[in-house]
């Protein structure tokens, strides 16, 4: 079952518009960089805008997994939506590149004359190594492209030949995928983001950025699932209660954001201690400290009292709306927690314009890829056992 027509030409024009705006942002990015003085800001802007562009298909094959784990109907309708996001990875880790050439710019503890002068970068320069780092960055790439291969290839290959043991097969994949990914996925959160501020440590961290990635990658999934629905073969299969399943998975996210959030913030000012309170007080006080707030506001407070409301929630044009609201405050939550590191001498935030430009690049790009990804297959799985008769009632038999 190809994409209709419809689909189709949809699916097209809006991958030659995000690689349209992808390229023009590599364009800016590439412009301002060469400026005299201004590699530092670009590295900032570019860590910035990979780690959020990232945790789409960090978050989209998590999902997958946990479906093929479950089986439950409501993965039925984004199955292709999250494998085709799945299916970034090597872009991904092509984008990764140019963050090679500015680790002294964006790590202390790649900067060996601020090492000789800090006895606990000292003491942590057996693991903090720029060749250390590149190696453990390749090993994470390595992991998240192997599951996304294999859960693809099986897909593909079930597709073809209607075999049931492959559904067995990606599920005994996706319980220790998961646990892979979780682990993988704190590694490298450390590695990218922790490590910019060096005397600072959470536990939390990794699980942070694990409800992060599974938020956003719900979210995005939603709104486009939202622009494909009104055309076959998604208009008629998926009813309004997997819609409600869906928003409330999605209302899961936001909880757990709400609650790893808060426990950080509670321990670590609980404990008060001189090498872990200072994260907070640069972003609690002046204007990050309004973003905190907009934050506790606007990705926690409405989302969760929408999300209560059943109405809402089996209606998708209601829910793709509001989990467009929560995709642009999780844009807002990874600036909040990677640029103060870089800023902290500053009492609030300062949207550098590179900030914008190079999500716009990545961000272009990831979107044309994902769309180009997801007019390759089926937008619904052909053979699944599972979901044979959903399948039969969409095309009509």
């Amino acid at each position: 079952m190809s994409p209709s027509g419809t689909v189709s030409s949809q699916l097209e024009r809006a991958q030659k518009i995000a690689l349209v705006a992808g390229l023009a942002g590599v364009a800016l990015v590439v412009l301002f960089a060469l400026l005299p003085h201004a590699q530092g800001q670009f590295f900032r802007s570019y860590l910035y805008a990979f780690v959020f562009w990232l945790m789409v298909p960090m978050g989209c094959i998590a999902i997958l997994m946990l479906h093929h784990l479950t089986g439950g109907w409501w993965g039925y309708p984004i199955r292709r939506l999250l494998e085709a996001g799945s299916r970034t990875f090597a872009l991904m880790a092509v984008l990764f590149l140019p963050l090679f050439f500015g680790l002294s710019k964006l790590y202390p503890w790649a900067n060996p004359v601020v090492v000789n002068a800090d006895p606990i970068l000292q003491h942590k320069k057996w693991y903090m190594t720029t060749g250390m780092f590149t190696a453990r960055t390749v090993i994470y790439f390595a992991a998240w492209l192997l599951i996304a291969v294999l859960l693809n290839r099986w897909s593909r290959e079930q597709d073809r030949t209607g075999d049931p043991r492959l559904t067995k097969r990606m599920g005994s994949l996706s319980g220790p995928g998961l646990i892979l990914w979780g682990l993988v996925l704190t590694w490298a959160s450390v590695d990218w983001v922790m490590s910019i501020e060096s005397h600072w440590f959470s536990t939390i961290y990794g699980m942070l950025f694990m409800v992060i990635a599974a938020l956003t990658a719900m979210c995005f999934v939603l709104f486009v699932l939202r622009m494909l629905s009104d055309e076959e073969p998604l208009k008629d299969c998926v009813p309004p209660k997997d819609f409600n399943d869906l928003g409330n998975l999605m209302l899961t996210f936001v909880m757990l954001w709400a609650y790893l959030s808060f426990s950080q913030f509670l321990i670590i000012w609980e404990g008060n201690l001189k090498d872990e309170v200072p994260w907070y007080i640069t972003r609690a006080f002046g204007g990050w400290a309004a973003i905190a707030v907009v934050l506790m506001v606007l990705h926690f407070g409405v989302p969760f009292l929408l999300l209560l409301q059943r109405p809402l929630k089996r209606r998708l044009r209601s829910l793709s709306v509001i989990a467009a609201g929560v995709f642009f405050l999780s844009m807002v939550d990874v600036y909040w927690l990677v640029v103060p590191a870089f800023e902290s001498e500053r009492k609030g935030p300062y949207f550098h314009p590179l900030d914008f430009v190079a999500l716009l690049a990545i961000g272009g790009l990831w979107v044309a890829a994902f769309l180009w990804q997801l007019r390759r297959w089926p937008l619904l799985p052909q053979h699944d056992p599972r979901f044979e008769g959903a399948l039969e009632h969409a095309v009509g038999e």
